[in-house]
């Protein structure tokens, strides 16, 4: 996390503030059994220390009156699309590791299917967005490089001010992890840790 920490420092010095609560909503990304259960194949260790800062951070969310989505990744073989090219395995609907991690409460927000790394592709989320007046996105969940960088490139370039939080995504490995922040932070997203980010919304 030390990387990390120098990314936060580099994003503060920017000449813009870091975080201000407003219209601003929580994308928690694809917390599913999937990635969160050792059985699965694709297991992610990482992903289970983040749990409890995402469950604080809903809740912090709620209270304040800011919307928050939780995705929930799904394929069936028609809509994979070059997902069924890169992965032995998909994300079925008849899986119980599909279903978002009971430890998230997803009553505090809305589920959102999805079916592309993109949360905004063929979702409807981006309306949903508008709809509540949200100008600005904070970005967490799974995979780092995949599903939750692309996400937040995606909210960019529709004009979405974007936060992502440095402990508050999980992949694989600090390579991949640390690299993603390293881009984003260059031009995309501002980086913040999860408690600073909950101090912020508390006010």
């Amino acid at each position: 996390m030390g990387g990390a920490r120098e990314l936060v420092s580099w994003s503060e010095s920017l000449d813009r503030e870091v975080f201000t609560p407003g219209a601003t909503a929580l994308l928690v990304v694809d917390m599913q059994g999937y990635f969160l259960e050792p059985e699965s194949h694709a297991y992610l260790p990482s992903a289970e220390k983040i749990v409890p800062g995402l469950a604080s951070l809903s809740m912090v969310f709620r209270e304040a009156g800011l919307p928050v989505f939780f995705t929930r990744h799904l394929n069936t073989d028609e809509n994979a699309g070059a997902l069924g090219l890169w992965w032995n395995d998909l994300i079925r609907t008849e899986s119980p590791l599909s279903e978002i991690t009971p430890a998230l409460d997803t009553s505090l927000g809305t589920v959102i299917e999805k079916s592309q790394y993109d949360a905004f592709h063929g979702t409807g989320l981006e309306e949903l967005l508008r709809g509540r007046g949200v100008t600005r996105v904070v970005v967490t969940g799974v995979a780092t490089h995949l599903c939750c960088e692309t996400t937040a490139r995606s909210a960019f370039v529709r004009a979405f001010e974007v936060t992502f939080p440095v402990d508050g995504t999980a992949t694989y490995d600090e390579e991949h992890h640390l690299a993603t922040l390293l881009n984003l932070t260059h031009g995309f997203a501002t980086a913040v840790f999860v408690e600073d980010l909950a101090e912020r919304v508390r006010g």
